[in-house]
């Protein structure tokens, strides 16, 4: 507390620096969306600290320019570390253990994830840790690579081409191995689907293995595997290398289809909601500078970072805005196949597609078959938060989504998923482990 001067009044100066704190107070009170006149401390967030771990892709880019730009501080929370994580099983690992012990509060994440923990289905000793997925981080821009190997047959999104070398090459007696990167994880269930839709039974016809996104570019080159999914960079980089070719984008399978999230640890949200809005604001208007053309040339070069994805900028900043060269042929250019932040209302975490992946959960065995679809989505997807985030960002109302639904959704293979009637979306595809 300032000491009165000789006067009988209060140091100038230490009115001063209480001006400005108000004054501080009140705008992160505003930011926060709480009404004015609140005391500072109830009106900030209860922690200025988080810890979230984010892997080397390019749709990390949301949390890396958010602590880049000086977001997270804008909205009160001028402590949070983004640290790198090896693979997804050790971003799994830190979020069961938590920042307290020496873990992490939340992670750049693959949709689906929240929900295998929370389910306890990918934990040790299946003991669940409740999640929570506060807000999408971006829509589609993954990939389905190839080895030079199927060069010749030029496998594009139909797979029917490497039914027949498959079976052939297993009838050889050698293993065909498909990589992707967390079991039930995105690129699981999109590699999945695209061999399934061509009638690879990805449990039976080829060997399934995980591989972190950092190392399939280099486990491919050595001949480890046949083909991959995974994010970028990593698929634009194998073909910079010459070492394969990408068959299709994940935007070809499903268009907009959705892809990573912020997902925390559903304690440290309920213990700081109010820091769990900040982090949502932060990362909002993060999603919005990444997504405006002008930006895409600086933000490829400040993620390429050694700090952050550690590769050259020409693997990043195609494939970022919609330019397409697949390595056997084919490109496009300027196309509407590029990574969305926010465009398309990529940051609001519909609960229409968690209701999507955890019903591919239930197809392929990875989750109960008597699982509440649409009560476990809204025991993890909170939503909820991300429209109070929004309006402390000043989104337009226009940008918000009026429905928690996005509707029907129709796949390449002219499947529908109605999000009313999940089971019937599972009882049309032939080739499952669920008995729907």
């Amino acid at each position: 507390m300032s000491q009165p001067s000789a006067h009988g009044s209060a140091d100038p100066s230490a009115l001063r620096r209480r001006d400005l704190l108000t004054g501080a107070a009140a705008t992160l009170a505003a930011a926060i969306g709480l009404p004015r006149g609140v005391h500072a401390e109830a009106a900030g967030p209860e922690t200025t600290k988080a810890i979230l771990g984010y892997i080397a892709l390019t749709d990390a880019a949301p949390l890396i320019v958010a602590k880049e730009k000086g977001l997270f501080a804008k909205y009160g929370m001028a402590d949070v570390e983004v640290v790198k994580q090896a693979s997804w099983g050790a971003t799994r690992d830190n979020l069961v253990l938590g920042a307290d012990a020496n873990g992490i509060d939340g992670a750049h994440i693959l949709s689906p994830m929240p929900y295998l923990i929370a389910t306890g289905k990918v934990t040790q000793n299946n003991t669940p840790t409740p999640m929570y997925i506060l807000a999408r981080l971006n829509l589609d821009c993954q990939g389905v690579s190839v080895s030079n190997e199927y060069r010749d047959l030029k496998a594009g999104l139909r797979a029917d081409a490497l039914k027949t070398a498959f079976a052939k090459k297993k009838a050889e007696g050698k293993e065909v191995k498909v990589a992707m990167t967390f079991p039930g994880g995105t690129h699981d269930l999109w590699l999945r689907y695209w061999l399934a839709a061509a009638g690879v039974d990805p449990d039976h016809d080829v060997s399934t293995i995980v591989v972190p996104p950092p190392q399939m570019v280099a486990n491919m080159k050595v001949g480890n595997m046949d083909a991959f999914c995974v994010g970028e960079p990593w698929n634009e980089q194998l073909v910079n290398q010459g070492i394969g070719y990408t068959a299709c984008t994940t935007s070809e399978i499903w268009s907009k289809h959705p892809e990573k999230a912020l997902g925390m640890r559903a304690g440290w949200v309920d213990k700081n909601p109010r820091a769990a809005k900040a982090l949502v604001a932060a990362v909002i208007e993060a999603q919005q500078w990444c997504d405006k053309a002008e930006n895409k040339t600086e933000l490829a070069t400040l993620i390429a970072r050694r700090q952050w994805l550690n590769v050259p900028v020409t693997d990043i900043l195609n494939r970022l805005k919609g330019d397409i060269a697949y390595g056997d042929g084919r490109v496009a250019t300027g196309t509407k196949l590029g990574m969305k932040f926010w465009r398309d209302n990529a940051s609001y975490p519909f609960r229409s597609h968690d209701a999507w992946f955890v019903t591919e959960e239930l197809r392929w065995g990875k989750l109960d078959p008597k699982t509440d679809i649409k009560g476990l989505v809204a025991k993890v997807n909170r939503e909820d938060l991300w429209r109070e985030a929004a309006k402390a960002a000043s989104v337009a109302a226009a940008d918000i989504p009026a429905s928690v639904s996005r509707g029907k959704e129709t796949f390449f293979d002219g499947k529908v998923f109605d999000p009313e009637k999940p089971l019937d979306y599972l009882k049309s595809q032939t080739i499952k482990r669920a008995a729907a």
